[in-house]
């Protein structure tokens, strides 16, 4: 996973919880929902990204 990648991905993540703690913060549900949505699907790139890398070291050896 390139540097960028990771960057963007852990931005997505941090932005996902800013709005998970805002929606707890305004009693927003619909606010606090779109952050844990942002957060997994950060989690789930990241996730492809490490599945990637493996196979590349794999194929490497």
């Amino acid at each position: 996973m390139g540097l960028g990648d990771k960057i963007s991905n852990k931005a997505q993540e941090v932005a996902g919880k800013v709005k998970e703690v805002a929606g707890n913060a305004t009693d927003n549900p619909d606010l606090k929902a779109e952050g844990h949505k942002d957060q997994a699907a950060a989690k789930a790139k990241q996730v492809g990204e490490n599945i990637k890398d493996a196979a590349k070291d794999l194929k490497d050896k």
